[in-house]
């Protein structure tokens, strides 16, 4: 039988188009093109660039396609690549909604213009991935075609992420996972902390990843006097992620914006017990004291007093880890659903080449 061919629109180098990618050659026998935007989105000036970068893709994207007839083409983010694979005259079209809602941030100008990008992106795509319910709220806003929506998260390597035990029980171990940006708030991780070091509570916090705010929380954990408690590990191997997990009770992640987490399902495999900001991206898999917490944002006492109250409890803990194990096995075990999604896009070519 012939291999199918799929072109994917979207950054190659994230953890999530990674596992998206590897899943359909894995479970689906597909080849995989990939085509991006060069310019990098880190300055003013690169910004520009990429918007005339921008203008110019739909012609660079038909250059591909005539050298290498993909029988179907996906893309991630609905207002960019989305938008470019709706464009591309390529039919079946699977794109992928990113966040609670690819309108963002809600304040911008270019607002209205992203609004008929992303509708026209909707009505020429044969199906949309929410890889969760509450990508599906901005969705129905929108008044798309629900039935071309399929909910259903790419999943997690389930033998990669164990569910070994945690015996230490002495002080709090605890483990942030979120690339270290603003809007990952892990200055309201580290005041929480230095709250419970007031109180005189061990602890012994990991905090995983790089980002731009390295330098400042490093030096905010040394005038907090907290620093020996804490171990910034930097950027580490995806293979070194699972033992960090299994070592640590809990897994805290404090965003201002969520839509569906990996981290958590991660976390919630390796029987951490999960610390989460209260928004809908994290309300969707977790309830407030029965299988994990849920903090206000920037509540930096609530945070400190919730995590103080699991630890005190912990054969709540030790029964909610167990009820997590279950449900990620159930609903986010990436072998399986990456059968699912595989198993769709040859339907729809299927469908497309007969048409």
């Amino acid at each position: 039988m012939e291999k199918r061919k799929i072109l994917f629109l979207g950054e190659t180098y994230r953890a999530d188009a990674i596992t998206w990618m590897n899943g359909l050659k894995e479970f689906g026998d597909f080849e995989i093109i990939t085509w991006e935007l060069k310019t990098p989105n880190t300055s003013f000036f690169s910004r520009l660039f990429r918007i005339f970068e921008f203008t110019t893709a739909p012609f660079q994207i038909r250059k591909c396609i005539k050298k290498e007839h993909p029988d179907m083409i996906i893309a991630e983010r609905t207002t960019s690549y989305g938008f470019l694979a709706a464009l591309s005259g390529v039919k079946p079209v699977a794109i992928a909604q990113q966040g609670r809602t690819d309108l963002w941030p809600e304040n911008s100008i270019l607002l209205p213009l992203k609004i008929i990008i992303q509708n026209y992106a909707f009505k020429k795509a044969d199906l949309i991935h929410a890889w969760g319910p509450v990508m599906t709220i901005s969705m129905r806003k929108a008044n798309i075609d629900m039935q071309k929506v399929l909910v259903m998260p790419k999943g997690i390597d389930l033998q990669q992420f164990g569910n070994k035990e945690n015996t230490n029980s002495e002080k709090i171990t605890a483990i942030v996972t979120r690339s270290l940006m603003p809007e990952y708030r892990h200055d309201t991780i580290l005041k929480a902390f230095d709250i419970l070091n007031q109180k005189g509570i061990d602890f012994k916090l990991t905090i995983v990843g790089n980002g731009k705010l390295l330098p400042a929380l490093k030096e905010l954990a040394t005038n907090l006097k907290i620093d020996d408690k804490i171990n910034f590990t930097g950027r580490i191997p995806n293979t070194e992620l699972p033992k960090l997990l299994q070592q640590s009770s809990f897994y805290i992640s404090m965003p201002i914006t969520e839509g569906v987490s990996a981290s958590l399902f991660e976390a919630m495999a390796s029987n951490c017990y999960p610390v989460v900001t209260d928004i809908p991206g994290n309300q969707s898999w977790i309830t407030h004291r029965k299988n994990g917490q849920l903090i206000s944002i920037d509540n930096t006492k609530m945070l400190a007093d919730e995590l103080l109250w699991a630890f005190e409890n912990k054969e709540h803990r030790n029964v909610a880890i167990q009820k997590n194990r279950k449900f990620v096995e159930e609903n986010a075990d990436y072998k399986m659903n990456m059968k699912i999604i595989a198993e769709k896009y040859h339907q729809l070519i299927n469908t497309s080449k007969t048409n």
